[in-house]
C-alpha cells in the first residue's frame, strides 16, 4: 500500500496556530472562571459548615421547645441573603468570563481571519493549478489518442491499396 504525504502548507500551519492561540487563549480564560468558581464554593461551604455548627449549638442549648424554634426561624433570612450573595457571585463571575472570552476573541480574530484568508487563497491558487495540469494531460492524451487513430487509419488505407 502506497501512502502519500503532502506537507502542510506555511499558509495552513500559520492558521491551525493562529486556532490554536486562539483555543489555548479561551481555554486559559475558562479554566480562570473554574478556579473561581472553586474558590467561591469552598468560601461557601466553610461558611455553611461553621453557621450549621454554630446554629447547631445554639439549638442543643435551647431552654424549650418555643425558644428553639425561634432560633431556627431567626437562621432562615440569614440563609436566604447568603444565598442571593451566592447567586450573585455566580452572576459577576459569568459576566466576567463572558467580558474576557469577548476580549480574547477581538485579540484572536483579526490573524485567524488573515490566515483563514490566507489559506483559501493558497487552496484556490493549487485548485487551479490542478486543474490546469489536468486538462494539459487531457488534451495530451486526446492528441495521443488522435494520432493514433490517424496513423491506423492512413495503415489500414496503405494496406488496402497495396492489396490491390
Amino acid at each position: 500500500m502506497i501512502t502519500y504525504f503532502q506537507p502542510i502548507s506555511p499558509a495552513a500551519k500559520d492558521h491551525m496556530e493562529a486556532q490554536f492561540s486562539l483555543f489555548a487563549d479561551m481555554s486559559k480564560e475558562l479554566f480562570h472562571t473554574v478556579q473561581k468558581i472553586n474558590e467561591l464554593n469552598i468560601q461557601v461551604a466553610q461558611t455553611v459548615m461553621e453557621e450549621a455548627i454554630t446554629g447547631t449549638h445554639q439549638l442543643l442549648v435551647a431552654n424549650d421547645p418555643y425558644e428553639a424554634l425561634s432560633i431556627a426561624a431567626a437562621q432562615v433570612q440569614p440563609v436566604v441573603e447568603k444565598m442571593r450573595a451566592y447567586l450573585q457571585h455566580i452572576s459577576n463571575i459569568a459576566a466576567g468570563t463572558q467580558v474576557d472570552l469577548v476580549k480574547t476573541a477581538e485579540l484572536h480574530v483579526p490573524e485567524t481571519s488573515r490566515t483563514a484568508i490566507a489559506m483559501a487563497d493558497e487552496v484556490a491558487r493549487q485548485a487551479s493549478e490542478e486543474t490546469e495540469k489536468v486538462t494539459r494531460r487531457q488534451k495530451a492524451a486526446m492528441e495521443s489518442l488522435t494520432n493514433l487513430i490517424h496513423s491506423s487509419a492512413d495503415g489500414g488505407a496503405q494496406k488496402t491499396r497495396k492489396s490491390k
